[in-house]
This record gives structure tokens, sequence and C-alpha cells, in this order.
């Protein structure tokens, strides 16, 4: 009982010395012991990298996560040692209620076909997503997870253990100028030498766990690399998917839009309503065969000289020659010729011709 309250006294005597010193440095009324230029380059290098990190951690959560409640989550399992449960992503539930309605609606018509080749695709995509979710956590958020719960706790126990005993030389020094006496001051410079030693060891131990924040860089960027990585996978899947759908439902656009604009001939009958640009878009634009007297129905009436104009919706670039590239909200003239793919029309703009995909433009009146 003795010992721990001598302990509690001598703890508190020395943190009183401390805050003393402390608080006279920042009045100027006592000295302080400077780290040289090159420790203060580290110590403000591993603050930087600190900082940044948590950024980069948090933000980075939130592209993986976008749900706070699901964050919030993850965290206690982790906290609590528990595994996180795998949860469906949006994804996979939305193909799941596709594949659903299309049960209800008729798996069999033309909506029930579609709802299930779109389910799929979206199952897909979530399945895509959770594989890049993981490995992104796995390969860069966990590293830097690690970094800052570790080797930054370390550093920063370090560093105070540090600011303490250079409070405590500092201190040393002063009682070494107030001493009066021979024996105080023998007893003074004897504490002096004492916490100049423990001081400069403690300065190495702090300049070598510094100096490590360069192999964490390293290993950061390396991570780095790998996140992107992911990330290219990821988009690279999704594109193909998207691909894959684009070409299942093109396949059977004609099944699915079997032509219902039919022109009547009839002077008193009301004038050809054309759809609007979005339905136009997906639609054949041909000329009219002059040999025949009536218009295929599954084809829409151009205009009289069997062309027309066509606003770009996106970029295009030309895959060979026989194609024309495509530049977003410029304007050109499209027509289409017998038996010429539904996907595709000629193109024209000024003496350039080439073929162009239908559903980068958006057909006008």
């Amino acid at each position: 009982m003795d010992f721990n309250v001598k302990k509690l006294a001598s703890d508190a005597g020395v943190f009183f010395t401390r805050a003393v010193q402390f608080t006279e440095e920042k009045l100027g009324q006592a000295e302080k012991t400077e780290l040289d230029a090159h420790f203060e380059n580290l110590m403000s290098r591993a603050d930087i990298t600190k900082n940044w990190t948590e950024k980069i951690q948090r933000q980075t959560e939130v592209l993986l996560q976008p749900n706070p409640s699901a964050r919030v989550e993850e965290f206690l399992y982790e906290k609590l040692d528990r595994k996180v449960p795998c949860r469906v992503s949006n994804g996979e539930l939305l193909g799941q209620h596709m594949n659903d309605a299309a049960n209800d609606f008729g798996p069999s018509s033309p909506y029930g076909q579609t709802l299930i080749k779109v389910g799929e695709t979206q199952k897909k995509l979530g399945t895509a997503e959770r594989d890049f979710i993981h490995s992104s956590t796995v390969n860069f958020l966990t590293p830097l997870r690690n970094f800052l719960e570790g080797d930054w706790r370390t550093i920063s126990k370090e560093r105070r253990i540090l600011q303490n005993l250079r409070l405590d030389l500092d201190a040393c020094k002063t009682r070494v100028k107030k001493a009066k006496t021979a024996e105080a001051k023998a007893a003074a410079e004897h504490e002096l030498r004492v916490a100049q030693t423990e001081f400069d060891r403690q300065a190495e131990v702090t300049r070598l766990l510094l100096e490590g924040i360069s192999s964490t860089h390293v290993n950061h960027l390396r991570c780095l690399h790998e996140f992107v990585e992911a990330q290219a996978t990821y988009f690279a899947q999704c594109y193909q998917y998207m691909v894959d759908l684009q070409n299942q439902l093109g396949s059977s656009r004609n099944d699915v839009f079997p032509g219902p604009f039919v022109v009547n001939a009839d002077a008193t009958s009301p004038p050809f309503s054309a759809p609007p640009p979005a339905t136009l878009s997906v639609l054949q634009v041909v000329s009219p065969n002059p040999t025949e007297g009536a218009l295929n129905p599954d084809e829409v009436m151009p205009p009289s000289s069997g062309t027309r104009k066509a606003r770009v919706l996106y970029d295009y670039e030309a895959a060979d020659s026989s194609e024309l590239a495509l530049a977003a909200d410029e304007f050109i003239t499209v027509y289409s010729l017998p038996g010429m793919d539904p996907d595709w029309l000629v193109g024209e703009r000024g003496n350039k011709k080439g073929k162009v995909p239908v559903t980068y433009l958006e057909l006008l009146s």
C-alpha cells in the first residue's frame, strides 16, 4: 500500500513538472529543446500520411458500401470479431425480382422473356460487384486500416514518450540553471545526463519508426495498383454483360416491336403520327421500294427523299473503314439499304459516308 502511494505521488510530481515546463515554453519563459530539421520533416510527413490515409479509407468505405447503416453494422461485427454476414447485392436482388415477375406475367410472352434476360444480366452484374467489393476490401482497404490501427498507433505512442522525455530533459536543464549550491548543481547535472541519455535513445527509436513511413508508401502504392486492377476487371465485366444483353435484346427486337405504324393511303384518314425520338432510335428507317405500292408493315415510313436527319447521342469510334465515326450532339443524314442489318443505318456527313449504329442516334422528323 505504501509503495502504491509513493508511486502515485511520484507520478503526480512528474506530471506536474511536465505541465509546468510545457506552460512556460508556451509563454516563452523557458527554453525548448528543438529537434533537427530532418526529424521535423519526418514527423510532418508522417502526419500527412496519417491524415490522407484516413480520408482515403473513409471514402473508399463509402464507395464500396454507400449504405451508412450497413457500414456501421459491418464495423460492429469486426469489432466483435464476428464474421460479417454475406449480403445479396442490389443487382442480384433486382434480377431475382425480374425473374419472379416474368413467371407471373408468363415467361413465354415477349415481356416475360425480356424480363428473364435482363434479370439474369442483373444477377451477373450483382455478382461482379460483390467480387469487386471483396477484392478491394482485402487488397486495398484492409492495408489502410492496418496502418492506422497498427503502425500509426505505435508511432503515436513513441512520439508521446519522446515528448514527455523532452519535457523532462528541459526541466532538468532549468534545474541546473537554478541550482545555487554545488551539491544541488551536481545532483541536477546527474539528472540531466540521465534525461539526455533517455531522450537520445527514444529519439532514435522514434526516428526509425518515422523513416518506416517510406515502406508504408511503397506498400500502399502496391495496394493502389491492385485496387485499380480490381476496378478495371469489374467495369470490363459489366460492359461485356451489357453488350451481350443488348445483342440478345436486339436479335429479338423485331418480334417485340411488330411495327404498328402503318400509313393509310386514304386522304381522309388522320395523318401519320411519328413515335417519340426514344422509340425511333430502336426502329429501322428504310427507303420506300418504288416497285411496290405498299410499305412493309415492319418498317417506318421515311421522308419522300428516303433520308432523314439524326442527332448523335454518344461518341462512336469507327471499327473499320466501312463505318462512320460519330461525335455526340452532331447532326448527320441517315438512310437504310435493302437487306441491311436493322441495327445499322448508312450515315452521311459532308462527303464522308459509312455505317452507323442505330442505338447511337436520335432520329428526327
